[in-house]
């Protein structure tokens, strides 16, 4: 349950400083021209702050104007200090912002193909007007759009190039597309390199003294997921601590509502149902109020994965199907497909064996359409599509389809690192193969699983992040 809660992209107003100025000729005919549309000489345009002689000089383009000048001569020319400097039409940059904005509602509320369009034309738009804010907001949505329809690469891509554009400014204005990169990888099965990703910025946000509470929520937030993934439950679990604890300084309904979900997952861990199935509850009343039916959709998964872990199966598949068929409606392939396995599940374990093959099947066939899963896409929902299909191929007696199956789960979760799944995967193998009479194979496999127990998390992840002073 990775879907992207932060919407907050910083996309901030140009001030006079630090403007991306045209060069000395460029401003200089920009001059002459407003100047002569609006009929005044080169002394009327100067007074009272500068000479005739200054003017000819810059509209000659053999000086350039300082920002006072710049100011001056907007003033007397009825335009703006960035129009003036850069060409840009005056309130370009407003209007670009309120297009990012109907892009983004159209990613919460339509299709994620649709706000792509969107958001390509914003990014080349911006691009073209030399606006690197908004530039950079385009590329933070086609990325959100990518990871929505499980186009991992490109939203990889598309988050690196948001950071690039931002190179030059504080971290907290790249946490969301580091966020998101992170994201990418960690639905990729990259989960140390996501977790590296993640444990980096905090480090450098708290060494630094940035104390930016919407870029730690952001940040500890989607460090929860790999944590758990990996069995470094603890770290999860500190993780959810210091979130809750930063969440009355944020003022973002969506991050608080994506803060309430991360730590469900820490109050399931450490069979604290109850607690876990109301902080799915206050997520998902932010994401009705937001309208963001993504987001709502992973509510509606989690609340299913809760009440199959409390026993509840009718109820855990009512929420498991709401959430496949929101996700599905809004095309959101990769997402959908994670949903069924956990479907699937449920299925089997309410004797619905036929139905919960019928879903499996078809996302691991080596024809099947781009949505599937696989050892690049959602690596740790195939290994586990592997190791049901192996369950139900033991229930019917089918011991090598069974031990095939098992073996594809294993490669794929062992390039994970997801610790609690291999360790079970390899218990069932193990019990497989010592049923089978090959007790020498079945003690490896067993130590195997052992050796993924041991300190969960502590040895495929460095020291834990430095934490804020909160």
């Amino acid at each position: 349950m990775h879907g992207v809660t932060y919407r907050g992209a910083a996309v901030a107003e140009n001030s006079t400083h630090g403007i991306r100025a045209d060069g000395p000729a460029d401003i200089g005919r920009r001059v002459l021209r407003l100047r002569t549309a609006k009929g005044l000489t080169q002394r009327q345009l100067a007074e009272p702050a500068y000479t005739a002689a200054y003017i000819s000089t810059l509209e000659a383009g053999r000086v350039r104007p300082s920002e006072t000048a710049l100011r001056h001569l907007a003033d007397r020319l009825g335009t703006t200090v960035d129009e003036l400097a850069t060409g840009r039409p005056a309130h370009l940059a407003t209007r670009l912002r309120m297009r990012l904005t109907d892009a983004r509602r159209t990613l919460a509320t339509g299709a994620a193909e649709d706000a792509a369009v969107r958001y390509a034309a914003l990014r080349d738009e911006a691009a073209g007007a030399g606006l690197t804010a908004e530039q950079a907001a385009a590329h933070l949505g086609l990325g959100d759009c990518a990871l929505e329809t499980g186009e991992l690469t490109e939203a990889r891509d598309h988050y690196a190039a948001a950071e690039a554009l931002l190179a030059g400014e504080p971290l907290p204005r790249r946490v969301p597309a580091l966020r998101g990169r992170a994201t990418a990888h960690l639905l990729a099965g990259e989960l140390r390199y996501a977790c590296y990703l993640l444990e980096t910025a905090l480090d450098e946000l708290n060494a630094s003294g940035l104390h930016d509470p919407d870029a730690l929520l952001l940040l500890y937030t989607a460090s929860i997921a790999p944590y758990m993934d990996m069995g470094a439950h603890a770290r999860a679990a500190h993780a959810a601590e210091l979130a809750l604890a930063l969440a009355p300084q944020v003022d973002d309904p969506a991050l608080v509502a994506g803060m309430h979900r991360g730590v469900a997952r820490t109050l399931i861990a450490e069979g604290r149902i109850k607690e876990a199935d109301a902080s799915l509850a206050k997520a998902q009343e932010l994401y009705q109020q937001l309208h963001i039916r993504t987001e709502l959709a992973h509510c509606h998964w989690m609340r299913g994965y809760v009440r199959a872990q409390n026993g509840d199966l009718e109820g855990a598949e009512s929420e498991l199907r709401t959430a496949r068929d929101m996700l599905a409606s809004k095309r959101a392939p990769l997402f959908t497909v994670q949903v069924e396995v956990e479907l699937a599940d449920v299925l089997r374990r309410r004797g619905k064996t036929a139905e919960a093959e019928g879903l499996l099947s078809p996302l691991l066939a080596p024809t099947a359409a781009e949505s599937a899963l696989g050892a690049e896409r959602g690596a740790v929902h195939a290994g586990g599509a592997h190791r049901l299909l192996g369950l139900i191929a033991e229930e019917r007696g089918l011991t090598e389809t069974a031990e095939e199956h098992y073996c594809a789960a294993l490669s794929l979760l062992e390039r994970t690192g997801a610790a609690g799944d291999l360790a079970d995967l390899c218990r069932l193998l193990g019990d497989l193969l010592r049923r089978t009479g090959r007790v020498e194979a079945a003690l490896d496999a067993y130590r195997t699983g052992l050796g993924h127990r041991a300190a969960p998390g502590t040895t495929t992840l460095g020291p834990a992040p430095a934490a804020p002073p909160l």
